[in-house]
Protein backbone atom coordinates (compact mmCIF):
# COMPACT_ATOMS: atom_id res chain seq x y z
CA UNK A 1 0.00 0.00 0.00
CA UNK A 2 0.87 4.01 -0.68
CA UNK A 3 0.00 4.81 2.78
CA UNK A 4 3.16 3.82 4.98
CA UNK A 5 5.53 4.89 2.17
CA UNK A 6 3.90 8.20 2.01
CA UNK A 7 4.13 8.64 5.40
CA UNK A 8 7.30 7.16 6.50
CA UNK A 9 9.07 9.10 3.68
CA UNK A 10 7.97 12.39 5.43
CA UNK A 11 8.69 11.05 8.64
CA UNK A 12 12.34 9.73 8.24
CA UNK A 13 13.01 13.58 5.87
CA UNK A 14 11.62 15.25 8.93
CA UNK A 15 14.07 13.09 11.42
CA UNK A 16 17.17 14.75 9.51
CA UNK A 17 16.12 18.42 9.89
CA UNK A 18 17.88 21.17 11.97
CA UNK A 19 15.75 22.05 14.42
CA UNK A 20 12.89 24.77 14.15
CA UNK A 21 9.09 25.25 13.53
CA UNK A 22 7.48 24.27 10.59
CA UNK A 23 5.14 26.28 7.96
CA UNK A 24 3.45 24.24 5.08
CA UNK A 25 2.56 25.70 1.92
CA UNK A 26 -0.73 24.58 1.15
CA UNK A 27 -1.91 25.50 -2.48
CA UNK A 28 -5.05 22.77 -1.02
CA UNK A 29 -4.13 21.27 -4.03
CA UNK A 30 -3.79 17.30 -3.93
CA UNK A 31 0.19 17.26 -3.52
CA UNK A 32 0.33 19.96 -0.81
CA UNK A 33 -3.17 18.33 1.05
CA UNK A 34 -1.37 14.71 1.64
CA UNK A 35 1.63 17.03 2.85
CA UNK A 36 -0.09 18.92 5.76
CA UNK A 37 -2.24 16.02 6.05
CA UNK A 38 1.02 13.36 7.19
CA UNK A 39 2.70 16.19 9.01
CA UNK A 40 -0.56 17.10 10.97
CA UNK A 41 -0.72 13.27 11.70
CA UNK A 42 2.49 13.03 13.12
CA UNK A 43 3.44 14.38 17.16
CA UNK A 44 7.37 14.98 16.26
CA UNK A 45 5.69 17.48 13.62
CA UNK A 46 3.24 19.13 15.95
CA UNK A 47 5.72 19.80 18.95
CA UNK A 48 8.18 21.72 16.68
CA UNK A 49 5.18 24.18 15.89
CA UNK A 50 3.13 23.41 12.54
CA UNK A 51 1.50 26.05 10.66
CA UNK A 52 0.56 26.66 7.03
CA UNK A 53 0.24 29.42 4.31
CA UNK A 54 -2.25 29.77 1.31
CA UNK A 55 -1.02 32.21 -1.00
CA UNK A 56 -3.83 33.24 -3.62
CA UNK A 57 -2.17 34.78 -6.78
CA UNK A 58 -5.36 35.84 -7.64
CA UNK A 59 -5.13 34.86 -11.22
CA UNK A 60 -7.84 32.82 -10.98
CA UNK A 61 -11.69 34.19 -10.82
CA UNK A 62 -12.11 31.07 -7.94
CA UNK A 63 -9.39 32.02 -6.33
CA UNK A 64 -11.41 33.63 -3.12
CA UNK A 65 -13.41 30.18 -3.23
CA UNK A 66 -10.07 28.22 -2.80
CA UNK A 67 -8.47 30.46 -0.23
CA UNK A 68 -12.04 29.38 1.94
CA UNK A 69 -12.02 26.18 1.05
CA UNK A 70 -8.30 25.90 2.55
CA UNK A 71 -9.57 27.66 5.58
CA UNK A 72 -11.71 24.70 6.18
CA UNK A 73 -9.22 21.94 5.41
CA UNK A 74 -6.65 23.42 8.02
CA UNK A 75 -8.92 24.10 10.71
CA UNK A 76 -10.35 19.98 9.95
CA UNK A 77 -6.68 19.68 10.89
CA UNK A 78 -6.32 21.94 14.19
CA UNK A 79 -3.81 23.80 12.08
CA UNK A 80 -3.13 27.75 11.80
CA UNK A 81 -3.24 29.07 8.65
CA UNK A 82 -2.10 32.09 6.84
CA UNK A 83 -3.51 33.28 3.80
CA UNK A 84 -1.46 36.04 1.58
CA UNK A 85 -2.53 37.54 -1.52
CA UNK A 86 0.72 37.60 -3.93
CA UNK A 87 1.10 40.65 -6.78
CA UNK A 88 2.20 38.44 -9.68
CA UNK A 89 4.17 41.45 -11.90
CA UNK A 90 4.78 39.96 -14.96
CA UNK A 91 8.40 40.52 -15.66
CA UNK A 92 10.70 41.22 -18.27
CA UNK A 93 11.78 37.71 -19.97
CA UNK A 94 9.29 35.66 -17.48
CA UNK A 95 6.45 33.67 -18.44
CA UNK A 96 3.40 33.90 -16.20
CA UNK A 97 4.08 30.46 -14.30
CA UNK A 98 7.82 31.84 -13.29
CA UNK A 99 6.59 35.41 -12.37
CA UNK A 100 3.95 33.51 -10.06
CA UNK A 101 6.58 31.51 -8.58
CA UNK A 102 8.68 34.75 -7.80
CA UNK A 103 5.78 35.88 -6.21
CA UNK A 104 4.81 32.80 -4.43
CA UNK A 105 8.37 32.99 -2.64
CA UNK A 106 8.67 36.27 -1.78
CA UNK A 107 5.29 36.29 -0.05
CA UNK A 108 6.76 33.18 2.01
CA UNK A 109 9.99 34.46 2.87
CA UNK A 110 8.14 37.72 4.65
CA UNK A 111 6.10 35.10 7.04
CA UNK A 112 9.04 33.09 7.54
CA UNK A 113 10.46 33.34 10.94
CA UNK A 114 14.03 33.24 11.59
CA UNK A 115 15.02 29.29 11.69
CA UNK A 116 11.46 28.24 10.18
CA UNK A 117 11.15 25.30 8.20
CA UNK A 118 9.11 25.97 5.06
CA UNK A 119 7.75 22.46 3.82
CA UNK A 120 7.08 22.37 -0.32
CA UNK A 121 5.05 19.44 -1.59
CA UNK A 122 7.36 18.67 -4.84
CA UNK A 123 7.58 14.87 -5.48
CA UNK A 124 9.97 12.70 -7.96
CA UNK A 125 7.33 13.22 -10.66
CA UNK A 126 7.90 17.48 -10.26
CA UNK A 127 11.50 16.16 -9.95
CA UNK A 128 11.61 14.29 -13.11
CA UNK A 129 9.84 17.31 -15.56
CA UNK A 130 12.42 20.09 -13.95
CA UNK A 131 15.77 17.65 -14.93
CA UNK A 132 14.16 17.45 -18.34
CA UNK A 133 13.18 21.19 -18.58
CA UNK A 134 16.85 22.21 -17.27
CA UNK A 135 18.35 19.70 -19.86
CA UNK A 136 16.08 21.73 -22.99
CA UNK A 137 17.12 25.01 -21.29
CA UNK A 138 20.67 24.24 -21.51
CA UNK A 139 21.90 23.35 -18.07
CA UNK A 140 25.01 22.48 -16.69
CA UNK A 141 25.20 20.17 -13.75
CA UNK A 142 23.41 22.99 -10.48
CA UNK A 143 20.34 22.56 -12.61
CA UNK A 144 19.80 18.93 -14.05
CA UNK A 145 20.74 18.54 -9.97
CA UNK A 146 17.02 19.97 -9.96
CA UNK A 147 15.88 20.73 -6.48
CA UNK A 148 17.64 20.31 -3.52
CA UNK A 149 15.71 18.44 -0.33
CA UNK A 150 16.60 21.04 2.19
CA UNK A 151 18.23 24.20 1.72
CA UNK A 152 18.19 27.84 3.00
CA UNK A 153 14.86 30.14 2.03
CA UNK A 154 15.54 33.93 3.86
CA UNK A 155 15.25 33.52 7.05
CA UNK A 156 14.70 29.76 7.24
CA UNK A 157 14.74 26.77 4.99
CA UNK A 158 12.78 25.23 1.99
CA UNK A 159 12.25 21.82 2.42
CA UNK A 160 10.71 18.98 0.37
CA UNK A 161 10.45 15.96 2.12
CA UNK A 162 8.45 14.04 -0.92
CA UNK A 163 11.10 14.85 -4.33
CA UNK A 164 11.59 10.24 -3.83
CA UNK A 165 7.68 9.81 -3.48
CA UNK A 166 6.15 9.46 -6.91
CA UNK A 167 2.84 10.94 -7.53
CA UNK A 168 0.53 7.60 -7.73
CA UNK A 169 1.46 7.28 -4.53
CA UNK A 170 0.56 10.69 -2.85
CA UNK A 171 -2.78 10.03 -5.14
CA UNK A 172 -3.55 6.59 -3.35
CA UNK A 173 -3.07 8.03 -0.02
CA UNK A 174 -5.56 11.09 -0.37
CA UNK A 175 -8.35 8.99 -2.15
CA UNK A 176 -7.48 6.65 1.04
CA UNK A 177 -7.92 9.46 3.36
CA UNK A 178 -11.14 11.11 1.41
CA UNK A 179 -9.24 14.31 1.42
CA UNK A 180 -11.19 16.58 -0.59
CA UNK A 181 -8.54 18.61 -2.82
CA UNK A 182 -8.75 21.60 -5.51
CA UNK A 183 -8.28 21.01 -8.68
CA UNK A 184 -6.91 24.09 -10.71
CA UNK A 185 -7.68 24.70 -14.43
CA UNK A 186 -4.25 25.89 -14.78
CA UNK A 187 -2.96 22.42 -14.26
CA UNK A 188 -4.44 21.28 -17.57
CA UNK A 189 -2.90 23.79 -19.84
CA UNK A 190 -0.83 22.51 -22.26
CA UNK A 191 0.75 25.98 -22.99
CA UNK A 192 2.76 25.72 -19.90
CA UNK A 193 5.96 23.84 -19.95
CA UNK A 194 5.82 21.92 -17.21
CA UNK A 195 2.04 20.89 -18.08
CA UNK A 196 3.22 20.27 -21.56
CA UNK A 197 5.72 17.79 -20.41
CA UNK A 198 3.67 16.05 -17.93
CA UNK A 199 0.67 15.54 -20.67
CA UNK A 200 2.02 14.46 -23.38
CA UNK A 201 5.73 14.06 -23.07
CA UNK A 202 6.23 11.81 -19.77
CA UNK A 203 3.23 9.23 -20.48
CA UNK A 204 5.34 8.47 -24.21
CA UNK A 205 8.58 8.73 -22.15
CA UNK A 206 7.28 6.34 -19.59
CA UNK A 207 5.66 3.72 -22.00
CA UNK A 208 8.86 3.16 -23.76
CA UNK A 209 11.02 2.87 -20.45
CA UNK A 210 8.96 2.26 -17.58
CA UNK A 211 12.13 2.85 -14.97
CA UNK A 212 12.57 6.13 -16.36
CA UNK A 213 11.44 8.43 -13.57
CA UNK A 214 13.37 6.34 -11.17
CA UNK A 215 16.49 6.66 -13.52
CA UNK A 216 15.90 10.44 -13.61
CA UNK A 217 15.82 11.00 -10.41
CA UNK A 218 18.99 9.20 -9.62
CA UNK A 219 20.69 11.28 -12.26
CA UNK A 220 19.75 14.32 -10.57
CA UNK A 221 21.05 12.84 -7.34
CA UNK A 222 24.52 12.36 -9.32
CA UNK A 223 24.16 15.95 -10.79
CA UNK A 224 23.40 17.95 -7.42
CA UNK A 225 26.35 15.66 -5.62
CA UNK A 226 28.69 17.28 -8.49
CA UNK A 227 26.94 20.50 -8.57
CA UNK A 228 27.59 20.61 -4.65
CA UNK A 229 31.63 19.76 -4.65
CA UNK A 230 31.69 22.22 -7.73
CA UNK A 231 29.97 25.02 -6.02
CA UNK A 232 32.03 24.10 -2.99
CA UNK A 233 35.14 24.94 -4.59
CA UNK A 234 34.18 27.81 -6.83
CA UNK A 235 33.43 29.45 -3.23
CA UNK A 236 36.85 28.68 -2.73
CA UNK A 237 38.31 30.44 -5.52
CA UNK A 238 36.04 33.38 -5.17
CA UNK A 239 37.71 34.38 -2.62
CA UNK A 240 41.00 34.06 -4.26
CA UNK A 241 40.18 36.20 -6.94
CA UNK A 242 38.24 39.12 -5.94
CA UNK A 243 40.16 42.54 -4.81
CA UNK A 244 39.84 44.43 -2.19
CA UNK A 245 36.46 45.80 -3.38
CA UNK A 246 33.82 42.80 -3.84
CA UNK A 247 32.45 43.96 -7.54
CA UNK A 248 35.94 43.59 -8.65
CA UNK A 249 37.63 40.62 -9.58
CA UNK A 250 40.65 39.55 -11.32
CA UNK A 251 39.70 38.33 -14.96
CA UNK A 252 43.04 36.76 -16.08
CA UNK A 253 42.85 34.42 -13.19
CA UNK A 254 39.51 33.75 -13.86
CA UNK A 255 40.20 33.20 -17.26
CA UNK A 256 42.95 30.52 -16.47
CA UNK A 257 40.45 28.36 -14.45
CA UNK A 258 39.03 25.14 -15.86
CA UNK A 259 35.89 25.70 -17.87
CA UNK A 260 33.67 23.42 -15.16
CA UNK A 261 34.73 26.65 -12.89
CA UNK A 262 34.78 29.46 -14.84
CA UNK A 263 31.11 29.82 -14.97
CA UNK A 264 30.04 28.89 -11.57
CA UNK A 265 32.60 31.74 -10.25
CA UNK A 266 31.40 34.02 -12.21
CA UNK A 267 27.61 33.49 -11.43
CA UNK A 268 28.36 33.47 -7.75
CA UNK A 269 30.24 36.60 -8.29
CA UNK A 270 27.03 38.60 -9.55
CA UNK A 271 24.74 36.13 -6.59
CA UNK A 272 26.93 38.03 -3.92
CA UNK A 273 26.31 41.56 -5.67
CA UNK A 274 22.58 40.80 -6.05
CA UNK A 275 23.33 41.22 -10.16
CA UNK A 276 21.15 39.25 -13.08
CA UNK A 277 23.22 36.29 -14.33
CA UNK A 278 23.96 36.21 -18.15
CA UNK A 279 22.88 33.50 -20.39
CA UNK A 280 25.24 30.71 -21.69
CA UNK A 281 25.94 32.93 -24.90
CA UNK A 282 26.90 36.23 -22.86
CA UNK A 283 28.70 34.07 -20.58
CA UNK A 284 30.83 32.88 -23.51
CA UNK A 285 31.10 36.06 -25.28
CA UNK A 286 32.75 37.82 -21.80
CA UNK A 287 35.28 34.88 -22.12
CA UNK A 288 35.96 35.86 -25.75
CA UNK A 289 36.11 39.75 -25.23
CA UNK A 290 38.24 39.00 -22.10
CA UNK A 291 40.40 37.04 -23.86
CA UNK A 292 40.83 38.41 -27.48
CA UNK A 293 40.95 42.23 -26.59
CA UNK A 294 44.32 43.53 -26.02
CA UNK A 295 45.61 45.83 -23.20
CA UNK A 296 44.75 49.09 -24.42
CA UNK A 297 40.89 48.12 -24.84
CA UNK A 298 38.22 48.27 -22.48
CA UNK A 299 35.66 45.57 -23.69
CA UNK A 300 32.25 45.84 -21.67
CA UNK A 301 29.73 42.90 -22.01
CA UNK A 302 25.99 43.26 -21.46
CA UNK A 303 23.04 41.69 -20.35
CA UNK A 304 19.70 43.41 -19.03
CA UNK A 305 20.69 44.43 -15.00
CA UNK A 306 24.61 44.05 -15.21
CA UNK A 307 27.49 45.63 -17.07
CA UNK A 308 30.73 43.77 -17.03
CA UNK A 309 33.38 46.27 -17.58
CA UNK A 310 37.13 45.64 -18.21
CA UNK A 311 40.03 47.67 -16.72
CA UNK A 312 43.57 47.16 -16.43
CA UNK A 313 43.51 43.99 -14.46
CA UNK A 314 40.16 43.93 -12.56
CA UNK A 315 37.02 43.17 -14.14
CA UNK A 316 34.36 45.17 -12.44
CA UNK A 317 30.26 44.12 -12.45
CA UNK A 318 27.87 47.34 -12.62
CA UNK A 319 24.52 47.73 -12.83
CA UNK A 320 23.61 49.33 -15.83
CA UNK A 321 24.77 52.96 -15.88
CA UNK A 322 23.50 56.81 -16.85
CA UNK A 323 26.33 59.47 -17.21
CA UNK A 324 25.12 63.63 -16.57
CA UNK A 325 24.71 66.13 -19.17
CA UNK A 326 27.86 67.83 -19.32
CA UNK A 327 25.80 71.11 -19.41
CA UNK A 328 23.90 70.15 -15.51
CA UNK A 329 25.29 72.87 -13.35
CA UNK A 330 23.81 73.99 -9.92
CA UNK A 331 24.62 76.01 -7.03
CA UNK A 332 26.54 75.00 -4.32
CA UNK A 333 26.60 76.84 -0.77
CA UNK A 334 28.27 73.70 1.06
CA UNK A 335 24.40 72.36 2.00
CA UNK A 336 23.33 68.60 1.28
CA UNK A 337 23.39 68.75 -2.54
CA UNK A 338 21.75 65.62 -4.39
CA UNK A 339 23.78 64.71 -7.31
CA UNK A 340 21.50 64.11 -10.69
CA UNK A 341 20.96 60.53 -11.53
CA UNK A 342 21.38 58.61 -7.86
CA UNK A 343 24.71 59.90 -7.79
CA UNK A 344 24.98 60.67 -4.17
CA UNK A 345 25.07 63.70 -1.78
CA UNK A 346 27.75 66.59 -1.85
CA UNK A 347 28.04 68.60 1.27
CA UNK A 348 30.62 70.84 3.17
CA UNK A 349 31.13 69.28 6.92
CA UNK A 350 31.80 70.57 10.06
CA UNK A 351 31.48 74.43 8.84
CA UNK A 352 30.63 77.55 10.53
CA UNK A 353 29.19 79.26 8.19
CA UNK A 354 27.97 78.83 4.10
CA UNK A 355 29.75 79.24 1.29
CA UNK A 356 29.88 82.91 0.16
CA UNK A 357 30.38 83.26 -3.09
CA UNK A 358 28.79 79.89 -3.74
CA UNK A 359 30.37 77.54 -6.06
CA UNK A 360 29.39 76.22 -9.01
CA UNK A 361 28.89 72.11 -9.26
CA UNK A 362 28.87 70.13 -12.80
CA UNK A 363 30.72 66.82 -14.58
CA UNK A 364 33.77 66.66 -16.75
CA UNK A 365 33.13 68.52 -20.26
CA UNK A 366 36.98 67.78 -20.93
CA UNK A 367 40.52 69.84 -20.51
CA UNK A 368 39.75 70.33 -16.83
CA UNK A 369 43.01 71.65 -14.76
CA UNK A 370 43.43 71.59 -11.28
CA UNK A 371 46.25 73.26 -9.20
CA UNK A 372 46.93 71.06 -6.04
CA UNK A 373 47.95 72.36 -2.85
CA UNK A 374 51.42 72.64 -2.54
CA UNK A 375 52.53 71.40 -6.01
CA UNK A 376 52.90 75.13 -7.37
CA UNK A 377 51.73 74.22 -11.17
CA UNK A 378 48.43 72.61 -12.27
CA UNK A 379 47.96 69.23 -13.59
CA UNK A 380 45.50 67.82 -16.07
CA UNK A 381 42.76 65.94 -14.26
CA UNK A 382 42.95 63.75 -17.00
CA UNK A 383 46.36 62.55 -15.83
CA UNK A 384 45.08 62.98 -12.22
CA UNK A 385 42.30 60.16 -13.01
CA UNK A 386 44.58 57.70 -15.03
CA UNK A 387 47.59 58.19 -12.19
CA UNK A 388 44.64 57.11 -9.37
CA UNK A 389 42.86 54.26 -11.47
CA UNK A 390 39.76 55.57 -11.45
CA UNK A 391 38.10 53.55 -14.04
CA UNK A 392 36.81 55.87 -17.60
CA UNK A 393 33.43 55.36 -16.56
CA UNK A 394 33.70 56.77 -13.17
CA UNK A 395 34.97 59.52 -14.35
CA UNK A 396 32.27 61.65 -15.93
CA UNK A 397 30.24 60.68 -13.06
CA UNK A 398 32.23 63.00 -10.27
CA UNK A 399 31.76 65.90 -9.42
CA UNK A 400 33.30 69.12 -9.84
CA UNK A 401 33.50 72.46 -7.94
CA UNK A 402 34.25 75.71 -9.45
CA UNK A 403 34.77 78.92 -7.38
CA UNK A 404 32.79 82.01 -8.85
CA UNK A 405 36.44 83.12 -10.39
CA UNK A 406 35.68 79.50 -12.91
CA UNK A 407 38.50 77.34 -11.33
CA UNK A 408 38.50 73.93 -10.87
CA UNK A 409 38.79 74.27 -7.04
CA UNK A 410 37.99 70.43 -6.05
CA UNK A 411 37.15 67.15 -7.91
CA UNK A 412 34.38 65.60 -5.61
CA UNK A 413 36.25 64.70 -1.81
CA UNK A 414 39.00 63.49 -3.79
CA UNK A 415 41.52 66.29 -4.92
CA UNK A 416 41.14 70.13 -3.54
CA UNK A 417 42.98 72.94 -5.33
CA UNK A 418 44.63 75.50 -3.53
CA UNK A 419 41.90 78.04 -3.72
CA UNK A 420 39.83 75.50 -2.36
CA UNK A 421 41.94 74.85 0.45
CA UNK A 422 42.04 78.09 1.39
CA UNK A 423 37.92 78.90 1.22
CA UNK A 424 37.62 75.28 3.41
CA UNK A 425 40.09 76.82 6.15
CA UNK A 426 38.37 79.85 6.08
CA UNK A 427 35.27 78.47 7.08
CA UNK A 428 36.37 75.18 8.88
CA UNK A 429 34.81 73.00 7.00
CA UNK A 430 35.64 69.30 4.70
CA UNK A 431 33.89 68.43 1.28
CA UNK A 432 31.77 64.80 1.60
CA UNK A 433 30.59 63.37 -1.29
CA UNK A 434 28.37 60.38 -0.30
CA UNK A 435 28.33 58.27 -3.22
CA UNK A 436 25.79 55.97 -4.61
CA UNK A 437 28.80 53.60 -6.75
CA UNK A 438 32.05 53.89 -4.31
CA UNK A 439 34.19 54.94 -7.08
CA UNK A 440 37.92 52.40 -6.88
CA UNK A 441 41.28 54.17 -6.82
CA UNK A 442 44.74 51.78 -7.70
CA UNK A 443 47.37 51.50 -4.74
CA UNK A 444 49.50 53.90 -6.58
CA UNK A 445 47.08 57.06 -6.55
CA UNK A 446 48.36 60.03 -4.91
CA UNK A 447 47.38 60.47 -1.25
CA UNK A 448 43.32 60.66 -0.92
CA UNK A 449 41.08 59.41 2.47
CA UNK A 450 40.23 55.99 1.12
CA UNK A 451 38.21 55.66 4.07
CA UNK A 452 35.47 57.97 1.86
CA UNK A 453 36.14 56.08 -1.21
CA UNK A 454 35.92 52.60 -0.44
CA UNK A 455 33.83 52.32 2.49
Amino acid sequence: MAVPHVREAIRTSLAGLPPGPLLVAFSGGLDSHVLLHVLASLPEARERGLRAIHIDHGLHEDSPRWAEQCRGYAAALDVELHVAEANVLRRSGLGLEASARRARYSEIGDVLTFGEIVALAHHRDDQTETVLLKLLRGAGPEGVGAMRTLRRLGRGWAWRPMLLVPRAALREYAEEHHLGWINDPGNLDPTIDRNYLRMQVMPRITHRWPEAESSIAQSANWARAAADFIDGEAARMLVRLQSLVPSTLRFREWLELPAALRDPVLRRWLRSLDLPEPTHFQASELVRQLAEAGDDRQPCVRWPGTELRRYRDLLYALAPLQFPSPDWSERFTGRPLALPLDLGTLRIADADRELAPPWQVRFRRGGEQLRLAGLGHARDLRDLLQEAGIPPWQRSRLPLLYAGTGTLVAVADLWLAEEGQETLDAIGGRIEWEAGDPVPVSAGAPPIDLGDIVS
